[in-house]
């Protein structure tokens, strides 16, 4: 098991990366719209937002969907927005 300081550690070492990273599409954001290349913001924008999609298509959904089985049984947000008295816990079998 890792240790609270190596944890930390990670954490911040992750948080500086994402940080590093912003800053450098940013900077690169800037220095193409400086130079009017609007067609090359385009292009990268689309491929961007194409492989947020892909990956999105890709990341493993079934985890969500095993515990969204329990959870709809039990959710009772229908009657209590419509002032239906509540039936959760009074299944007579």
């Amino acid at each position: 098991m890792k240790s609270t300081r190596s944890v930390v550690q990670e954490k911040r070492r992750r948080k500086l990366m994402s940080l590093l990273w912003v800053g450098v599409i940013a900077i690169g954001t800037m220095i193409l719209l400086y130079y009017e290349m609007t067609a090359v913001l385009y292009i990268l924008a689309t491929l961007g937002v194409t492989a947020i999609l892909v990956i999105v298509a890709v990341s493993d959904l079934s985890q969500g969907e095993k515990h969204a089985g329990a959870l709809a049984s039990a959710d009772d947000s229908a009657a209590i927005g419509s002032g239906i008295v509540s039936t959760y816990g009074t299944n007579k079998s």
